[in-house]
């Protein structure tokens, strides 16, 4: 079974229901997790796509250890292609 990931800010989702975000009608999101998406809504609907790059990439560094160049590559290179980011 591949992995899920949250097609706003490519966060694991794991295989226990506690990291997805919620719809509107109370049901588990299929695509975004609990810190983007609740009550059927994203939960900072107005930050951009190089925002999402750096908030995210501060925590790889901070939370995980990488290092600064690495962990903004890796977001540049996969940010964009979420679900989120393709109409954007």
């Amino acid at each position: 079974m591949q992995e899920k990931f949250c097609e706003s800010c490519g966060m694991p989702m794991g295989e226990t229901d506690e990291m997805y975000g919620k719809e509107a009608n109370g049901n588990k999101s299929k695509d975004f997790c609990r810190f983007c998406y609740e009550n059927g809504a994203f939960t900072n609907p107005s930050i951009t796509l190089d925002e999402m790059i750096e908030l995210v990439a501060g925590m790889m560094v901070k939370d995980f250890g990488f290092a600064p160049d690495d962990a903004i590559a890796q977001c540049k290179q996969g940010i964009p292609s979420l679900k989120r980011w393709k109409t954007a």
